[in-house]
């Protein structure tokens, strides 16, 4: 049996010793031998145990003590189940540092990445949103676009413009039921001459094929749909601007309304005006941002405005007046100040101009002497007054905000008119 043992592991040995001699690497598992580095301990352990085994007497005893691992010179053989141990010991240190290394913005508390996503610009929280699923949820909230929107849009988008923008997204959603009604109805004339087996297979190679084209995470109703729309100027919207057409002398110190669209390439607008008489629809491109505004009062530009502070008017207040050339055109908001009474001597103590039934509206960007100058309405029973010489007057609102009236006087002619 030892003759046997001898003739078996010899080569074995001779093979690792060369291994050792050529200083090539050896297997992951000769270090947990501990027998690579001194090959004679493994002959120096058999001979004593071909030693013993000769001199003593077989019993049970010595045999346990030759198995023993105190009477071996050398470490026993770590078995299988302690290197898929260590093996996996490994493992886990190797996941745990790799997962140390990896972190996300998402790993930051609620408040600091809500104050982060606060402070990104437009176009920094559409990148944001294209990373994952988590991010473009948070970058897509009304919370975080209706402060851009307010920034940005918030001087010329009004009541009118959002209504606008609820009935464009009505009319999407119509026209896609109206698409999915249409197919119902052909699937059902289909039907009539054709196996249903044959008519579900189409519809599902339509599905599948559809299925996979991409498609846009972005709900049409949202702000930050509104507020993309707006910037590449595929939302056109009505709003009012000062100074119609250029600055043309017939319409200084006017506002009109008109439908307004952004070219996002020039930072300017074109506005398109309504038709009025004979006169067809006027387009004007390049409207810079400070000649627009919002229409303060939600009154179509063909209605009268109905007037609420007319008892409160007093000589000097700044107001805004409703004028139209005829009944055909629609009205534009034309700024000018309360005045005196021709009775009145000017002087405040005395002055009981806001008394009267009569109220004196002065347009100082005209010559005195001009038919434009100044006119009169009265103040308990004022409706549409005027003629078709000298135009028609709608309704007067008052300014309240120095905005308001700063606004005018930036935009004043630089000449006086005739």
């Amino acid at each position: 049996m030892l003759l046997y043992l001898f003739i078996t592991c010899v080569p074995f040995f001779l093979f690792l010793k060369s291994l050792i001699s050529l200083n090539k690497p050896l297997p992951p598992w000769a270090t947990d031998m501990r027998l690579l580095s001194s090959p004679w301990l493994f002959f120096k352990g058999l001979s004593f145990l071909a030693k013993s085994h000769l001199t003593k007497r077989p019993n049970n005893n010595n045999n346990n003590n030759i198995c023993s691992s105190s009477t071996l010179p050398f470490s026993p053989i770590p078995s299988r189940m302690s290197l898929k141990r260590k093996a996996l010991t490994s493992k886990v240190e190797n996941v745990e540092d790799n997962t140390e290394e990896k972190t996300s913005v998402l790993d930051l508390p609620e408040l600091a990445l809500d104050c982060i996503l606060e402070r990104l610009p437009p176009d920094a929280l559409c990148s944001m949103a294209g990373v994952c699923t988590s991010l473009r949820e948070r970058c897509m909230s009304d919370r975080l676009w209706e402060k851009h929107m307010n920034q940005k849009w918030g001087n010329i988008i009004g009541q009118a413009a959002y209504r606008e923008w609820q009935w464009q997204i009505a009319s999407k959603a119509d026209l896609g039921n109206l698409k999915q009604g249409k197919q119902k109805g052909l699937m059902r004339i289909l039907s009539l001459n054709w196996p249903f087996s044959w008519i579900r297979s189409k519809v599902d190679d339509y599905n599948n094929s559809s299925s996979t084209k991409p498609r846009s995470p972005l709900p049409v109703d949202s702000i930050m749909a509104w507020y993309l729309a707006l910037e590449t100027g595929k939302f056109c919207f009505p709003a009012q601007v000062y100074n119609r057409e250029n600055g043309h002398v017939g319409f200084m110190l006017s506002c009109y309304d008109a439908q307004i669209s952004y070219d996002p390439r020039t930072d300017t607008f074109q506005a398109r005006y309504p038709p009025h008489g004979r006169r067809a629809v006027a387009i004007e491109s390049g409207v810079p941002w400070e000649r627009l505004r919002a229409p303060p009062v939600d009154t179509p530009p063909h209605d009268l405005h109905i007037s609420d502070c007319l008892h409160e008017l007093r000589p000097g207040d700044h107001i805004e007046i409703q004028w139209r050339r005829n009944k055909e055109f629609p009205y534009g908001w034309w700024y000018g100040v309360v005045g005196h009474l021709e009775s009145c001597d000017r002087n405040e103590n005395y002055c009981r101009c806001h008394d009267s039934d009569t109220l004196v509206l002065e347009f100082n960007q005209y010559t005195p002497g001009s038919r434009w100058r100044h006119t009169t309405v009265n103040r308990k029973d004022h409706r549409e007054e005027g003629n078709e010489v000298d135009g028609f007057y709608g309704g007067i609102r008052k300014l309240n905000t120095e905005e308001e009236i700063l606004t005018w006087r930036q935009l004043w002619p630089t000449e006086t008119l005739e």
